[in-house]
This record gives C-alpha cells, structure tokens and sequence, in this order.
C-alpha cells in the first residue's frame, strides 16, 4: 500500500487487540485501539480512520449501537468481530451498515485478509473517473461518488455504493449469488449477506422497494439492473 492505513480495533478483551495489533502492524498499518465504545468514539472523532474492526459484545453500549453512532457521519468500512455465530446478529450487523461479519474463530490472518480486501473496495473508488451515469431518475456522479434519486442526495455505505456502480454500469445483465459475493465478500458469505445489502439500497433508490424496478430479483439465481 502507498500509504499507512489507520486501523481502529475495538474489543474488550485485551489479548485479542494485542494479537490483531501485531499482525496488523506486521502488515504495515498504523493500529489504535479502544475497549469499549465510548473510547472508540473518542479516538473516531479524533483520528482520521480508514477502517474499524468492531466487537459486537462489551460492557455498556455494544458495537450495534456505535456502529449505527458512526453511519450517521461517516461512511469509513466496519467489520464486525463477535463470537456469535448465528444468522440474526450477522444480518443485524449488515443491515446497520457494517461491511463484514467476522466470527472470532477465524484466524488473525483471515482478518488482516478482509480488512486488506476492504481496503482496497474503499480505495478503487477514490480513482478519478468524471463520467456520469445517467439512469433516468437515479444519476450516479463518479468522479464525486455522488448518487441523486430523484434530484436529492443520497447517502450509501461504501458497500452499497459499489453494489450500485456496478449494476448500473451493467444494465440487464444477471449477477449470480456466487460472483457477488466473491467480488465483493472475498467469497465468504451467504445469500443472507447479499440479500440484506440489496435490500437496503433498495429502500435508497427504489419508490417502493417491495416492488422494485431498479434492482430485480431473479428467482434462484441472484439480481440484475433495469434500469428503471
């Protein structure tokens, strides 16, 4: 990478920061940490901060709660870390905004991994690209990352974003549950996973995101884009 990257790591339990703070600062990156949520907030205010590794459960306001804190100002990549394994807590996570789901059991490897991954989804979209996507009533300006629906702004996750460019950049064409998610899940996920993104950027973009004309289910297989 050609620049340090600030890593936030949040988590209770210190023998866990310790390790992903060796393996991180073996990779490079410039590591802070917290050990609940108020110091995490703390150092988020404070701190330019490329990406958040997040505990789910601490002591007082958990990682749900600071999470939805932060997606109101800031659209910097969050990765879930819990022991919970279970479908609820992973879709809870996904639709507050995070943009990955860890259970504690992968290996400290396995995380720098994703993190390098979600590194570089957040960096591709900082390179220059001055065409407008004009999709009638949805305008998706490149060079800013700015989505208009209907003339107004809206705000998308880095997640959301990249789901939408490249719908849109690919009108009609089928993506299948497999190819979302090893473009952008590194392959590790669900339909779950894709199912939660979608349908928030649906409730984004969409008039009535149960019947939507943008972004189309196609039963069994995965999604493609109308066009409206």
């Amino acid at each position: 990478m050609s620049k340090v990257n600030t890593i936030l790591v949040v988590d209770d339990d210190p023998s866990i920061v310790e390790l992903l703070r060796d393996f991180l600062e073996y990779e490079n990156f410039h590591v802070m940490t917290a050990s609940d949520t108020a110091g995490a907030w703390a150092v988020f205010e404070r701190n330019t901060v490329h990406c958040i590794i997040l505990d789910v459960m601490m002591p007082g306001q958990n990682g749900f709660e600071l999470c939805r804190r932060i997606r109101a100002e800031s659209n910097v990549p969050i990765l879930f870390l819990s022991a919970r394994s279970d479908d609820v807590d992973k879709i809870r996570g996904l639709t507050l905004g995070g943009d990955d789901y860890i259970v504690k059991s992968a290996s400290p490897g396995e995380i720098v991994a994703r993190v390098k991954a979600v590194l570089r989804r957040s960096s591709s979209r900082l390179q220059s690209d001055e065409r407008i996507l004009d999709l009638g009533r949805i305008k998706l300006n490149l060079s800013a990352r700015e989505v208009l629906v209907d003339g107004k702004n809206v705000d998308l996750t880095p997640r959301e974003y990249e789901l939408l460019r490249l719908f849109a950049e690919h009108p009609r064409h089928v993506f299948s549950y497999e190819q979302l998610l090893a473009k952008f899940w590194d392959g590790v996920g669900d339909k779950h996973t894709i199912r939660v993104h979608l349908g928030r950027l649906r409730e984004k973009i969409e008039s009535d995101p149960n019947d939507p004309k943008y972004l189309v289910n196609v039963w069994g297989v995965g999604y493609r884009f109308e066009g409206g």
